[in-house]
């Protein structure tokens, strides 16, 4: 079985760096040649001039929000991609709401080298729960594992019943999905009488994977590594073997800033992820993705040289990622818009039994039953995620500025 995907994984460090950054200055050419949100953005940047990390960190940070207005402004895509729609392959729509294109081509979100290094083989069967409606998060992985050799069970989410039936008769070796669903899915087969020991490793993303939770499931035999993805950029960075930190990707550029700043910070220091994704179809240059983490001194005791980062740290603001899908503070608005009868609310994460859960803690001068069942029923509207909904008294709430409190442990 071979340890590496490819060689690019085992490089030297200032080989990649020349190579990605020799990469650089045609993208941004052509990211201004035909992306006309990427020529106004960078409008004086010489592109030639952009061949090295201090160059790059001159470069205007692209951030989340101001995507989404410019989507709103210039549909689809805002005006960033530099292949036409009519060139695309897929079209996607994520929570915010987010538009993301998918090229044409194998493996275009480069995540087989992700599902590589979690032991996924050519011949294995794998059962994908990634969403594959509207959004891309199926397809991802999907497409990582076919370009591996893997059979894939196109799952998706939900009909934890269901799935557990078909892992007992058509035994795949593997799970890709979110990390929780795992237990849900074992659980139910536990509790149907489904055998579900065919799965011996898991590809787990677009949430935190809990150190318990990971216990548990190595407890089942199961061994389970990660992946860092959006669906802006692709695959960012994946777990090994040696699970030390996570190794960034050979198609992307990574940064560590200051939040709220593009300004690196020295080595080792918390602040946000900023990525640059040699992608073009979809350029992405300096998208600043919202997440916090650190560069980790070293290479990994498994051979492979890029850099890597500490993981997920959680938020630079209070964006939130619940059961795999981003709550932001712009939904708790749209809640209490849709209930101005009632005072401050404040969105509180926690995990309940090896699983993301959320309470909207709610300000009310008169609480009732039915007005607390109309408040989840919005709850589930917006976030399309079920929560709890707790009526508390009027100014009880810290007047902090703060939306959503997550108070998820991850140690």
């Amino acid at each position: 079985m071979t340890a590496f995907f490819d060689e690019l994984e085992t490089q030297a460090p200032e080989q990649r760096e020349a190579g990605l950054f020799a990469r650089l200055p045609g993208l941004i050419g052509l990211a201004r040649e035909r992306a006309p949100a990427w020529r106004a953005h960078l409008d004086e940047v010489d592109p030639a001039a952009v061949t090295s990390r201090a160059a790059l960190a001159g470069l205007p940070v692209l951030r989340k929000p101001d995507l989404l207005r410019l989507q709103g402004e210039a549909p689809p895509f805002g005006g960033f991609t530099a292949t036409p729609v009519s060139d695309l392959g897929r079209l996607f729509l994520s929570p915010g709401p987010i538009y993301e294109p998918e090229g044409l081509g194998a493996d275009w979100w480069r995540s087989a080298r992700a599902v590589h290094a979690a032991g996924f083989r050519a011949g294995d069967i794998a059962i994908n729960t990634f969403a594959y409606h509207l959004t891309p998060g199926g397809w991802i992985i999907d497409a990582g594992l076919r370009r591996v050799g893997c059979t894939v069970i196109p799952a998706g989410p939900g009909n934890s019943e269901q799935q557990a039936a078909a892992i007992a008769h058509l035994k795949p070796v593997g799970y890709t999905g979110v990390p929780d669903f795992l237990k849900i899915l074992l659980d139910k087969a536990e509790e149907l009488g489904a055998d579900a020991s065919s799965i011996v490793k898991a590809l787990v993303s677009g949430g935190a994977l809990f150190p318990s939770l990971r216990q548990e499931y190595a407890d089942r035999g199961i061994s389970v590594l990660q992946a860092y993805a959006t669906a802006d950029l692709g695959v960012i960075a994946y777990e090994s073997e040696a699970m030390e930190g996570m190794i960034v990707d050979e198609g992307v550029i990574v940064e560590i800033v200051r939040p709220g700043t593009g300004e690196p910070v020295p080595e080792g220091e918390v602040g946000e992820l900023v990525v640059t994704a040699l992608n073009d179809d979809y350029p992405m240059i300096r998208f600043g993705t919202g997440d916090l983490s650190a560069v980790l001194p070293g290479q990994s005791p498994c051979g492979r040289t890029n850099m890597r980062i500490k993981g997920w740290l959680g938020r630079a603001d209070q964006r939130t990622k619940v059961k795999g899908m981003f709550v932001d503070p712009q939904q708790v608005d749209a809640i209490a818009k849709r209930h101005p009868e009632l005072g401050r609310l404040r969105l509180v994460v926690s995990r309940v039994g090896e699983q993301d859960a959320m309470t909207l803690m709610a300000e009310s001068e008169a609480p009732d039953a039915a007005s607390t069942d109309r408040i989840a029923e919005t709850l589930l509207a917006v976030t399309k995620l079920k929560g709890a909904v707790e009526i508390v008294a009027a100014g009880s709430l810290p007047n902090d500025g703060k939306v959503i409190a997550d108070e998820r442990s991850y140690d």
